[in-house]
């Protein structure tokens, strides 16, 4: 279903405060802001796992901490607000594994030098009551954050 965002001519709906809150915190690794943007409830979603709030945070301040200059991309013109109420954003991601990569739960990754590029991919997202419920990266090959692993040699994704 095409989103809004591609109908040439025509206004874009706003990205919602909570998404953009997100967004900012993610362009600046600031786990605080990002945690405020979200549900007590708030889920990510891949086809392998589904992490909850506090999850998610550890795994993006692990993430920040192997890859220091870690950064996010993404064009305006390509966000799709879909009738169903999500919002995707076609991130392009990447960076370079210059610390260790450690998440809990899994062993740590000493670093490699390697640097990672995730495919393009679009990631939806649900906002509900002013808050972000839900994330859910759509699955491609070496799409995040399974990808982010791949790159860097481990052989069992834990996600």
């Amino acid at each position: 279903m095409a989103g809004r965002a591609a109908l040439a001519g025509r206004d874009m709906p706003e990205i919602p405060p909570a998404l953009a809150t997100y967004m900012e915190g993610l362009r600046t690794h600031d786990i605080a802001m990002i945690g405020s943007s979200f549900s007590p409830d708030t889920v990510f979603i891949t086809p392998v796992k589904t992490m909850g709030h506090d999850e998610i945070l550890e795994f993006l301040t692990a993430l920040y901490r192997g890859f220091p200059d870690w950064s996010y991309g993404y064009d305006e013109s390509e966000v799709d607000f879909r009738d169903d109420g999500l919002i995707g954003v076609k991130w392009r991601q990447g960076g370079t594994h210059t610390e260790k990569l450690e998440f809990p739960g899994f062993p740590g990754v000493e670093a490699t030098g390697r640097s990672v590029t995730i495919p393009e991919h679009y990631f939806y997202y649900r906002v509900e009551n002013g808050a972000l419920t839900e994330i859910r990266p759509v699955p491609v090959p070496g799409g995040a954050p399974r990808g982010i692993f791949e790159q860097i040699g481990v052989e069992l994704p834990p996600l």
